[in-house]
């Protein structure tokens, strides 16, 4: 039997993750990373394996009776013609196909400069793979428009905002994918801008689409953001799968992905290397998103690897005004990054982050692996309630293993308001600092955790339905799930 294990153990992902890691630890960290290993393959007391049925509904392979070359309505792919007019035209044009069943608009190879364009319903831009679309590095040809509702203002200046390279509003059924080819935004010209304050409006997205449902952005690199590379706001079954994000770990505010506002979001299967947080979740700011009440929900993010030298593998916040909740993370892979998972909020925030599903994490060289911060202070004006305390509860973070890591968990709720429900297992962290752990205003509960999580977390429930166990989701057996249903491995505490 014990043959049997150790081959399971070694062929499976998840053993060969646990092996490489624990060759990089000493005696004493080895013997606690077998006793983790060993409890990963046991049932927590909360905590299952589960996937989002709705990802699958999704997919890139819609057909399109219709298509077009951007070359067709003049364009020139020499990196120096700007094209803004011969995207809008071929947009323009492919409108009278929305109710015969859609067109693509092909991106052939070369690079391609472009203001600002908006996108229609019923479409799909399609890039080679030696195409390049490249954002102007004019101001001019990003059109100011107007705040979100939710935000009251620009993100970073009040007033408007720049519209995104690529650009929607209450769309259907848009795709945008290709065979790996490239959005460049030039961002560093946007970069100098804002570190010099010399903005006169909030920089602009790669893509960002708004009120629009049936979405799909597959198969691309992005490289170079002006700001936040994907923003989905107010959008439902969004689909982000098999991308690469790219800025350089000292660009400002570069996140990657951003649900805002949004419901029945699949992010799958991205490298993500940018200055900010990789994937965050938002849902409006203080006042305004209390008021426009729109909440992300139904978020599943799986198997993602990246690093960020100033963000988050995977955040929250911190304007999570709306409301975020029913949020599952797993197979999560990061490396070289100031923070792993953080939850970012603040009085006058108002709005909850609840019912929140974090598993199969590693991590490498992560200054601080978990943190949650109860005293963010930025809002976008005087106007906003500081008694609007945010709702913190049922945090469920389990089957996570750090290597080289500094502190391991920075936990700081608001006075008056403790963050509740939070709850650590099979939680594994060759943490550096003494303390390892700093907590204040939280509650919530562990279960095989190294090192020993501080003292508002040591209590082990005594029913699972205090810590989050996305059992919303649809149920998936694991192989370990169906070993530690028999009596071949059972621990329940270190």
């Amino acid at each position: 039997m014990t043959f049997f294990f150790f081959l399971w153990f070694y062929s499976s992902h998840q053993g060969l993750k646990f092996l490489w890691i624990l060759m990089h630890l000493n005696a004493v960290s080895f013997l606690l990373g077998v006793l983790l290993v060993l409890a990963t393959i046991s049932k927590s007391p909360w905590g299952a394996a589960a996937s989002s049925s709705y990802c699958k509904q999704m997919g890139s392979t819609t057909f399109r009776p219709h298509s077009v070359t951007i070359t067709e309505f003049g364009a020139v792919g020499d990196g120096v013609t700007l094209n803004t007019k011969a995207f809008q035209n071929a947009i323009f044009y492919l409108h009278s196909f929305a109710d015969k069943g859609g067109a693509q608009l092909f991106v052939p190879a070369g690079r391609w400069l472009t203001g600002s364009f908006s996108l229609i319903s019923h479409l799909t831009l399609s890039l080679d793979k030696d195409a390049e679309i490249i954002g102007s590095m004019d101001s001019s040809d990003w059109p100011v428009i107007d705040p979100l509702p939710s935000y009251g203002r620009g993100r970073e200046l009040p007033g408007g905002r720049h519209q995104s390279l690529i650009h929607g509003s209450n769309l259907t059924d848009v795709i945008i994918t290709g065979d790996n080819g490239t959005i460049n935004g030039q961002g560093i010209v946007w970069w100098d801008w804002f570190q010099n304050h010399t903005l006169n409006y909030t920089r602009p997205h790669l893509i960002e689409l708004m009120y629009s449902t049936e979405v799909v952005i597959s198969n691309l690199t992005f490289k170079n953001s002006p700001f936040w590379a994907i923003h989905p706001v107010y959008c439902s079954q969004v689909l982000v799968q098999n991308v690469t994000i790219l800025a350089p770990l000292d660009s400002p505010n570069t996140d990657g992905i951003d649900p805002d506002s949004s419901t029945n979001v699949c992010i799958e299967d991205c490298y993500i290397s940018t200055g900010d947080d990789l994937i965050v979740i938002k849902s409006g700011w203080d006042e305004y998103g209390i008021s426009f009440a729109y909440p992300s929900s139904n978020i599943s993010i799986r198997r993602i690897a990246g690093e960020t030298k100033s963000g988050a593998g995977i955040a929250f916040g911190s304007e999570m005004s709306g409301g975020i909740s029913e949020v599952e993370a797993e197979g999560i892979h990061l490396f070289n990054s100031l923070h792993g998972i953080r939850l970012k909020t603040s009085p006058g925030r108002g709005g909850y982050v609840r019912n929140i599903y974090i598993s199969d994490v590693t991590m490498t060289d992560v200054k601080i692996a978990i943190r949650i911060t109860g005293q963010y202070d930025e809002h976008p004006d005087d106007k906003y309630d500081e008694n609007a305390l945010p709702l913190i509860n049922r945090i469920t973070i389990k089957d996570i293993v750090g290597v080289n890591i500094s502190i391991a968990g920075l936990l700081e709720g608001i006075r008056g308001d403790n963050f509740s429900s939070i709850c650590l297992s099979n939680v594994f962290l060759d943490a550096t600092a003494d303390p390892p752990w700093r907590c204040s205003y939280i509650q919530g509960y562990s279960n095989l955790v190294s090192p020993e999580s501080c003292e508002p977390l040591r209590d082990v429930p005594n029913e699972t339905s205090v810590c989050y166990a996305a059992n919303h989701l649809r149920p998936h057996l694991s192989d370990a799930d169906r070993l530690a249903g028999s009596s071949f491995v059972k621990l329940t505490s270190l």
